[in-house]
């Protein structure tokens, strides 16, 4: 059941991926002189993370605290990482962000095409230079573009909350944005690390937490310690409801 279930699923992705690149490059090419973050791309690139949390009737999703963003205040976006589905999940919130990535998806082909067409920033995790590129990320916030980060740097692989990079909270208390964080579930369920199998019943479940302002606190660490205990108690919750 699952090894066919699988076939099929990662079948319709490639199709997904193949007709949505030719998409995304046709409304990027119309819309890049006047598109300055590549909004209309990735709002393209949102549909098809729709179709593609479609691919199993059982896939359930839930979210819940989307209320809690105000989207006329700069906002970093935090969240835990589970698996490749978890972007495809997020793009169903009614918001739309400028994503941060690690560079090896650039070198996928279709797939690493599609983060640059839709103006998404990547970064080399192993670079010295690389918390300096977020600063990439400085002019979308203050033209209150959301920017969304996974700090754990990679998914887990037991599903557990992984330590946190720095990035997100030098970003935040250098420049006073706040931090949101995101607690997110069902991924890990989907397709274990390890594992080449997909899981065609799974619920899916997202939490928004309260905004954190980073001014709050006296420097990065203790900014970036509060997130990830409260991160790590919500997701506690999130995977007993």
């Amino acid at each position: 059941m699952r090894l066919l279930f699988s076939i099929f699923v990662f079948t319709y992705f490639s199709f997904l991926f193949l007709t949505f690149f030719i998409i995304i490059s046709i409304v990027f090419l119309l819309t890049f002189p006047f598109d300055r973050y590549r909004k209309a791309p990735n709002f393209t690139l949102s549909i098809m993370a729709r179709f593609m949390m479609k691919a199993s009737p059982w896939w359930k999703m839930s979210f819940d605290g989307e209320e809690k963003f105000d989207p006329s205040k700069p906002t970093i976006f935090v969240c835990n990482h589970q698996s490749f589905l978890d972007m495809a999940f997020i793009y169903h919130l009614p918001w739309k962000m400028k994503w941060v990535s690690k560079r090896s998806l650039t070198y996928i082909p279709v797939m690493g095409w599609l983060v640059w067409l839709t103006g998404h920033l990547t970064i080399n995790r192993s670079s010295k230079t690389a918390l300096k590129k977020l600063d990439n990320l400085v002019a979308p916030l203050k033209d209150l573009v959301p920017v969304m980060i996974f700090p754990e740097g990679t998914r887990t692989m037991d599903g557990k909350l992984k330590p946190f990079k720095n990035g997100a909270f030098l970003l935040a208390k250098e420049h006073g944005f706040r931090i949101q964080p995101m607690v997110i579930d069902g991924g890990y369920h989907a397709m274990p690390p390890g594992s080449g199998y997909l899981n065609p019943k799974v619920n899916f479940k997202l939490k928004v937490l309260e905004v954190i302002e980073s001014e709050d606190f006296e420097d990065m660490k203790s900014l970036k310690d509060h997130t990830y205990q409260l991160m790590k108690e919500e997701l506690q919750k999130l995977k007993e409801t």
